[in-house]
């Protein structure tokens, strides 16, 4: 509906912002920093953004935790890019460097990498490890959420 309201968290300034559902195929705005809420692109997380990015959204944030050694995951890099851009009135994709922040990542267990996570409302929704092209973390991710 359109009068439905969501929390979700800058891409930018990390702030919580509540906003009508349908605003976020427009023009909406963070309150604080007046930067685009959706950009289409993934949104680099540390310790303290993931956890506002994964607890506070009510939209659907989906993580890939990745790291720079990772040569799947330099690859996938791209693809992760086109999928944000393809969903972004759907859900914020997030990228998390596992070795630079290890402590955000611990508590999930990530075993292998690159895994994706879909969290919303700080429950973890589904996982996938390994290296997808764009279509098809599109098409895992709307199967998801």
């Amino acid at each position: 509906m359109s009068d439905n309201k969501l929390h979700i968290v800058c891409p930018h300034c990390h702030t919580t912002n509540r906003i009508a559902a349908d605003q976020l195929g427009g023009e909406a705005n963070c309150g604080n920093c007046h930067q685009p809420l959706v950009t289409g692109h993934p949104v680099v997380l540390d310790d303290t953004s993931f956890a506002k990015h994964i607890g506070r959204s009510q939209f659907p944030v989906v993580v890939d935790f990745w790291a720079p050694w990772c040569g799947p995951c330099r690859m996938m890099a791209p693809a992760f890019e086109q999928a944000a851009n393809t969903l972004k009135t759907q859900a914020q994709l997030a990228k998390l460097d596992t070795e630079a922040h290890p402590q955000a990542a611990a508590p999930y267990n990530i075993r292998s990498i690159p895994t994706m996570a879909v969290f919303k409302e700080g429950k973890e929704l589904g996982r996938i490890s390994g290296a997808l092209p764009a279509a098809e973390i599109t098409r895992w991710i709307q199967s998801i959420i």
